[in-house]
């Protein structure tokens, strides 16, 4: 029967979690896509449309599973049997913690771990509650059991995670340099690799899915045969159907051919001389016709280990900075065209005036051009030039491969992130729902369909509104972003995933924003100078992950104590 002396809770409770959802989608997943936008594999709209469609399928679609996984790891549940909604108060309080620390976060531009922002709002109302001894800190056993619950996984994630990522990223990006990249011709290369790429890519693709989202119910015996068979099938796929296309259009730069001609698989080899490219028409990347990309023109100015050039040399070189000038005017894409446009002149109430508010409502969040605002300098950024320039570019064409593959891991992270982070909004806001219904506590919580929609509604509400003001801070900011270089950071980061979620922390994932941060950090040492790096940003994050939880914590324990502990009324 409905608990309908505290209905307060459950609406203050409702308000919060969708905060909490909305502040999740625009700190969590913007920064998961930040390296493809960077990178430009797809533009800042089409990731948007695309992340918000594979997070709302993963959290809809598998998100109910993982609902418990904080709640029963962090406190002890059974305290509360005899005073379910103390355990409703507690999560009413978690959950605004949360969405307040996560909301500071995120107009600050800080990418934060959502999962420890709940995580401390629990602990914070667990003290509060029951002491010290109501906090699982630390299981008990030997080995990798002590590190499979409890807050201490906590701390060793804010090391294992970043490490791993950048070790596993390191590694990818090391062997797609030297098979692809460095070598003569390497778009052609880049192609008799491509189907083995997208085999691996398939197989790990499953292997996620199954670590973090769940959705996919598979016996162990029958789990090497499918992960297997599902990789050779995508690889097989694309050796018949992408790879003829990809020959035509990259190698022998066809640009009749569209995308609806990848049906037509080897056929599309038997065309005959292939027709000049068009007047005017762009390259592939910046970086297939002029090296320097349009983040890295001035490079040669932006070195400081070398000494000023002699007199002599001055003239010359203006010279050929005016002719970079004029390449730059060259290659300048066209100019943006806005979503929302300018507000039209007449009152308020006028209806061409209404319908750009209407429009500037819905589509100002995504009509924001972020590659160019990870470009501004600011206090965090320092000298992006002088960055960049210290990395090594390679091949457009070949870049312009891996596009492909980026597109793929990052559609695939984003189902499984929907799937896994919609429970740190909906998780509790079950438990608040189904101790105000139900007027007990439950072992297991279940969770409406409903909730589900509601959480991963919030998510891509946040990512379409405000993803962009963490986007801008990421991506190119903290290293130079390629499409080879992005598909290495989340193909790392997966693996990570993967690693930690299976055999190490098991039902309680690490942390996608740590995660994407070390591969970056990898990837960037590969370039072989640590400079190519902007480490006032990389600290700037790991700030942020270290005062999540205790803030939220010490705001959750702070509003539990003041509650349960208010002189009683008269």
């Amino acid at each position: 029967m409905p608990l309908h002396e505290y209905d307060y809770l459950f609406a203050v409770g409702t308000i919060f979690a969708f905060l909490d959802a909305w502040n999740i989608g625009a700190n969590d997943v913007a920064n998961s896509w930040a390296s493809s936008v960077a990178s430009r594999s797809v533009s800042y709209l089409g990731a948007m449309c695309l992340a918000a469609v594979m997070e709302f399928s993963g959290a809809v679609g598998a998100g109910a599973r993982v609902t418990d996984t904080i709640r029963t790891r962090i406190i002890t549940i059974d305290e509360f049997s005899d005073n379910a909604p103390l355990l409703m108060l507690g999560m009413v309080c978690a959950v605004i913690a949360s969405s307040l620390c996560l909301t500071m976060a995120t107009k600050l531009g800080m990418p934060v771990s959502t999962t420890h922002s709940l995580m401390g709002g629990i602990i914070g109302f667990g003290i509060a509650t029951h002491g010290t001894g109501g906090v699982r800190w630390v299981e008990k056993g030997t080995g990798l059991a002590v590190l499979n619950s409890g807050v201490v996984q906590v701390f060793m994630s804010w090391i294992l995670a970043p490490f791993l990522a950048g070790f596993f990223s390191a590694i990818i990006f090391t062997i797609t340099k030297y098979l692809v990249l460095l070598r003569e011709n390497p778009a052609l290369k880049g192609l008799i690799f491509f189907p083995a790429y997208f085999a691996i890519t398939g197989s790990l693709i499953v292997m996620l899915l199954v670590a973090k989202g769940g959705s996919l119910e598979i016996p162990e015996k029958q789990m090497p045969g499918i992960i297997v068979g599902v990789g050779l099938s995508l690889g097989a796929l694309v050796a018949i159907f992408l790879v003829p296309w990809l020959y035509q259009t990259v190698v022998r730069d066809d640009r009749e051919l569209k995308w609806y001609d990848i049906p037509r698989g080897p056929f599309l080899l038997c065309r005959g001389e292939v027709p000049p490219r068009p007047e005017g028409s762009a390259a592939l990347l910046d970086s297939e016709e002029d090296p320097r990309t349009s983040l890295t023109l001035g490079r040669e100015k932006a070195s400081t280990d070398t000494e000023a050039a002699p007199q002599e040399e001055e003239e010359e070189e203006e010279e050929e900075e005016e002719e970079d000038e004029e390449d730059e005017e060259d290659h300048k894409p066209p100019p943006r065209k806005s979503l929302v446009g300018p507000r039209p002149s007449g009152p308020w109430h006028s209806k061409k005036v209404l319908f750009w508010a209407l429009k500037w409502a819905f589509l100002h969040g995504v009509d924001q051009d972020v590659v160019n605002m990870q470009n501004e300098k600011d206090a965090l950024s320092g000298n992006i030039e002088d960055m960049h320039a210290r990395a090594v570019q390679y091949d457009g064409k070949a870049e312009h491969l891996f596009k492909y593959l980026q597109i793929l891991t990052a559609s695939t992270a984003s189902f499984a992130h929907g799937a896994n982070d919609v429970s740190n909004a909906i998780g509790p806001y079950a438990t608040i729902f189904q101790i105000w219904n139900d007027g007990f506590l439950q072992n297991h919580v279940r969770v409406p369909l409903w909730i589900l929609v509601f959480g991963a509604f919030g998510i891509v509400l946040g990512l379409w509104n405000y993803g962009f003001n963490l986007m801008k801070n990421l991506g190119n900011k903290i290293t130079l972003q390629t499409p080879s270089r992005g598909f290495s950071i989340e193909m790392g980061s997966a693996i990570t995933v993967i690693v930690a979620t299976r055999f190490v922390w098991e039902a309680l994932p690490v942390s996608t924003t740590q995660c994407i941060t070390g591969a970056t950090v990898g990837v960037g040492l590969c370039n072989g100078d640590w400079r190519a790096i902007n480490w006032r940003m990389v600290a700037w994050i790991y700030l942020g992950w270290f005062i999540t939880l205790p803030t939220a914590a010490t705001i959750s324990g702070g509003l539990m104590a003041f509650i349960i502990n208010a002189p009683p009324r008269n």
